[in-house]
């Protein structure tokens, strides 16, 4: 497999997983509207399940709207070439853990490997940025050196 084709699959999988993530928010932000919808005519202006329903449907669709984001900026990455140096879009593999540059999207699976999602925000890209294959990192005390990036 190629540099460009295990990057591809990196970012698909990653992708997958947000299209899951938006799936399941859509599916609950309906059932917290129709929850609404079947509870019936307001009681009285400070109807406590009515205004529960409505903030579980204004959250999944806050997660809803991020997942699509996600989505979004992901197929962008997707048209990025590979890297050679870790920067924002790359997938970096050191001897201990696998990240995808990217958003905050967390753990998920490519196969039988586990990939971390992870954004420029987070301490772990700070101490990445910038490396090149066979660089060295220490972060929480663990040494990591870089094997691959695309």
């Amino acid at each position: 497999m190629t540099r460009e084709e295990h990057r591809q699959m990196v970012i698909c999988s990653c992708i997958e997983q947000q299209e899951h993530i938006a799936s399941v928010a859509k599916q609950e932000m309906d059932s917290a509207q129709q929850q609404s919808n079947d509870y019936g005519a307001n009681v009285d202006r400070y109807d406590s399940y009515r205004t529960k329903m409505m903030r579980s449907r204004d959250m999944y669709a806050k997660q809803l709207s991020n997942a699509l984001a996600g989505i979004r900026y992901l197929q962008d990455l997707l048209k990025e070439p590979p890297h050679d140096v870790v920067e924002h879009g790359a997938c970096v593999v050191t001897d201990r853990q696998r990240f995808l540059l990217s958003i905050g999207a967390g753990k998920f699976a490519v196969g039988n490997e586990v990939w971390f999602a992870i954004s420029a925000q987070t301490p772990i890209y700070a101490a990445l940025k910038g490396l090149k294959v066979g660089d060295s990192l220490v972060f929480n005390g663990q040494r990591q050196t870089v094997v691959e990036i695309f």
